[in-house]
């Protein structure tokens, strides 16, 4: 997708993503990268005891996911000269936990462009990440990205 082909696209749902499973193997890496060792995460025997019969992926493994949900999707710019950078996040909602070994996928809204000016655009994007067989998806997050046209 170009920036030009990017603007016209507001209002466009791509995806979803293929299916990818949120393994241990996964969890407990997120959780030494992070320092984030909440039992819930890394406990199997111990959370196999709470309301959630095992353990749950980090929200913020789950809110990760986004940014490769993207590029899957081809909802960034792939043009010589344009940097993607992470901008921040208007409103992010934690609907259900993920378990351990679960499939998501995401879905992506363009939802926003605006021009900066100086080479600039502000990518505002809904992202959408179901559970495979849950009711409510995992989360729903509203992103921003920073496109830069290199001078």
């Amino acid at each position: 997708m170009t920036l030009d082909s990017l603007a016209s696209a507001v209002g466009t749902t791509f995806g979803p993503t293929e299916w990818q499973v949120i393994g241990q193997e996964r969890i407990a890496a997120f959780a030494d990268v992070t320092g984030d060792h909440q039992w819930i995460h890394v406990d199997p025997a111990r959370a196999a005891e709470s309301p959630f019969g095992g353990t749950i992926a980090h929200g913020y493994l789950t809110l990760s996911l986004i940014a490769a949900a993207h590029f899957e999707l081809g909802t960034f710019p792939d043009e010589p000269g344009v940097t993607v950078i992470n901008y921040g996040l208007d409103k992010v909602r934690f609907l259900a936990p993920v378990p351990s070994g679960s499939r998501v996928r995401t879905a992506v809204t363009v939802t926003d462009m605006q021009d900066r000016r100086r080479g600039r655009w502000i990518l505002a994007t809904r992202s959408v990440i179901e559970i495979e067989g849950a009711e409510k998806p995992a989360l729903i997050a509203d992103t921003l990205f920073l496109l830069v046209r290199d001078t």
